[in-house]
């Protein structure tokens, strides 16, 4: 797997993984790399950094957008409940009255999450994996 930093013709920068150079090269030639923010498929390899591992913590991330995320999974981690892949039953038990209301995060297979919803129960997808499942 390769790690490329990306730029569209609206100088929208993003990254993205890649098996090889070479499947990069032939997504990018067919029109299936777009970008992150704005959809478009005129996109190239961006100058980019080697990745340097060291003992210390990460750095803040620069971007505001990347900021406002960090600062959002923080939040859900302090302030709810990991409720893992019962997700679904744990929800619409509390949605019936059947267990206290609390918060609770976790994960749930689309057909789950879709029954959620139209069912009326009140959930949100995260814009981010759960740290006990991101590698």
């Amino acid at each position: 797997m390769i790690r490329y930093t990306l730029k569209c013709d609206r100088d929208h920068i993003f990254e993205s993984w890649f098996q090889s150079a070479d499947a990069f090269d032939k997504l990018a030639k067919a029109g299936m790399v777009a970008c992150a923010e704005c959809g478009s498929s005129s996109v190239e390899k961006s100058l980019m950094a080697p990745a340097v591992t060291t003992d210390r913590p990460l750095s803040a991330p620069k971007d505001p957008r990347e900021a406002a995320l960090a600062k959002m999974r923080e939040e859900v981690e302090k302030n709810s409940e990991y409720v893992g892949l019962s997700f679904a039953k744990e929800a619409r038990a509390m949605h019936a009255g059947d267990t206290p209301e609390r918060s609770i995060y976790g994960e749930a297979k689309p057909e789950e999450a879709k029954a959620l919803i139209e069912e009326g129960v009140p959930v949100l997808p995260l814009p981010f994996k759960p740290r006990k499942q991101a590698n």
